[in-house]
């Protein structure tokens, strides 16, 4: 997914995408990220881009910036670990959103995402 959407300010969607990483553990506490020059360039968008999303994460408290050594995905492990809880708690509230929107009962939403979820074990998806 390296596409944007013009819905969204790009940095956002690229804080959004780093925070996803980082909850998923492919970013791992402690790890340094690329450097926003690197990140710019992997991505093909302005540095005041990527400096603009890793500021917004920092003031999260999700990245930490050191001095002269870059930038860090933060050790603080019960941050990260509430961030994780954050992050599903939204991504359901607007699943549920979306589907109330178009009518669907909360019982219909549940056998849906149970049937979603089987097939998805069984490999069918």
């Amino acid at each position: 997914m390296d596409e944007f959407n013009a819905s969204k300010p790009i940095y956002l969607q690229l804080a959004d995408r780093i925070h996803r990483q980082i909850v998923s553990g492919e970013l791992k506490a402690g790890e340094k990220l690329p450097s926003i020059r690197d990140m710019g360039i992997k991505y093909s968008m302005n540095p005041n881009t990527v400096q603009r999303a890793y500021s917004e994460l920092e003031r999260g408290g999700i990245l930490e910036a050191r001095r002269g050594q870059g930038t860090f995905v933060s050790e603080q492990r019960d941050r990260l670990a509430q961030q994780r809880v954050k992050l599903k708690q939204e991504q359901i509230a607007e699943f549920v959103h979306v589907m109330q929107e178009m009518g669907y009962s909360a019982a219909e939403i549940l056998a849906g995402v149970e049937q979603y979820l089987n097939s998805a074990q069984k490999g069918d998806k």
